[in-house]
């Protein structure tokens, strides 16, 4: 089978995502849990997910990586190993926000109108960015909120005529790889360089938080 093999995969909740197509057409996908595991599983899931599309790392001409926001130590081990295939194979290297991944990541494709997509961005606040499905089924990004609280959701919904999308909201959808088939030759997916690119965690991780505190001083300073 020919065509061009695009990896895509996200880490930026407690599930990792990944997905293989064949130019624009999804072919395989799997998941993996991020937490509470003695070994990593995100790679594992990958080799299985391309074998089970009949290819392997060396095949894969384009890597599409979650950017965030979200979980900081599970989109770190998403960035290394789209990096690390990436370099391997000499594909191309692309991020896409998890937030367009939660619209567009759905297992059926939503009706045209507007989603205000969110992840929890911890103390009680989340993420959010509201997206367009458009007529042709593209996405389309409307307005980025920042970290909101639920007030500040409801709120926007109803100025936007949004509905909620995300984890444990209305429409309980998590991001997933599959939704880069419906995002490859957008915008919202965009090329990057393999030797800077880091993904976008959205905040600092607690760890860290918790030591500036207790140091009364920014890490590294």
């Amino acid at each position: 089978m020919s065509g061009v093999v695009t990896l895509a995969l996200d880490a930026s909740t407690y599930v990792g995502t990944v997905a293989v197509l064949r130019d624009d057409v999804l072919v395989a996908e799997g998941d993996a849990l991020m937490r509470g595991e003695r070994e990593e599983r995100l790679m594992p899931a990958v080799v299985a997910v391309l074998a089970e599309a009949g290819c392997t790392a060396r095949d894969v001409a384009r890597v599409v990586c979650g950017a965030g926001p979200g979980s900081f130590t599970s989109l770190r081990i998403a960035g290394a190993i789209a990096k690390g295939i990436a370099l391997g194979a000499g594909a191309a290297l692309y991020d896409v926000s998890s937030l367009a991944l939660v619209v567009a990541g759905h297992a059926l494709p939503l009706p045209v109108g507007r989603y205000l997509a969110s992840l929890d961005a911890m103390r009680g606040e989340r993420y959010a960015v509201v997206f367009e499905v458009q007529a042709d089924g593209r996405l389309r990004e409307v307005e980025r909120l920042g970290i909101v609280g639920d007030a500040a959701l409801a709120a926007a919904c109803e100025r936007l005529g949004a509905q909620a999308i995300g984890p444990h909201q209305l429409l309980d959808v998590a991001p997933h790889a599959r939704g880069v088939a419906r995002l490859i030759g957008t915008p919202l997916v965009r090329g990057v360089p393999l030797d800077t690119w880091e993904p976008a965690y959205g905040r600092l991780a607690e760890a860290q938080v918790k030591w500036e505190a207790a140091h009364g001083r920014p890490l590294g300073a």
